[in-house]
């Protein structure tokens, strides 16, 4: 019986093997079939609406034509258009409006993180050192508290003693034989 499951067991491995390499050339032939169309140059474009949501294109007002993005400049050179008649990513925007708005945005992003840290340091600054009010509220009411307790347990013990003197429970004396010396 031991051959027979030894059996089985390479029987199942080899198949659960070749079942693996059989998905993998299929799914690798699948890649292999399917096929892009090669981009469209910016050239082909003739109008903005087509050129500038295009990443890689660049459309300028003063040639009426789309050219690759210059990749190697980050603005394009006045040699490739004028800022302010370039257009990218939007018709309706031209690309010195593109830079001030960016601009405008990361200062004033950058300007909010700024006071938010500011901000944050100085009250960790000025809570670190005194205590919160609330706390030393807490503080004054706890001490005004054990002070009347104390003044309770005084006045308590004086009307105890001078039961205990009423009734003869305590003497005048403070030695504790005073109790044997009246008998």
């Amino acid at each position: 019986m031991a051959p027979f499951k030894k059996e089985s067991s390479t029987t199942l491995t080899t198949s659960v093997f070749l079942g693996a390499v059989v998905l993998f050339v299929s799914f690798v032939s699948w890649g292999e079939c399917q096929t892009t169309p090669p981009p469209t140059p910016c050239s082909a474009y003739k109008s903005c609406d087509k050129c500038a949501p295009n990443a890689k294109c660049l459309w300028c007002f003063t040639t009426n034509n789309c050219t690759e993005y210059p990749v190697s400049w980050l603005l394009p050179p006045p040699s490739v258009c004028q800022l302010s008649q370039a257009r990218w990513g939007v018709c309706w925007l031209n690309f010195e409006g593109l830079i001030i708005a960016l601009a405008v945005l990361g200062g004033t992003i950058l300007i909010s993180i700024t006071a938010c840290c500011c901000c944050c340091c100085c009250k960790k600054r000025r809570s670190s050192p005194r205590p919160d009010r609330d706390e030393e509220r807490f503080v004054r009411k706890r001490e005004e508290i054990k002070q009347r307790a104390e003044e309770r347990n005084v006045e308590r013990k004086a009307r105890h003693d001078q039961i205990r003197k009423k009734y003869g429970l305590m003497s005048d004396s403070d030695h504790p034989y005073s109790k044997f010396e009246n008998e």
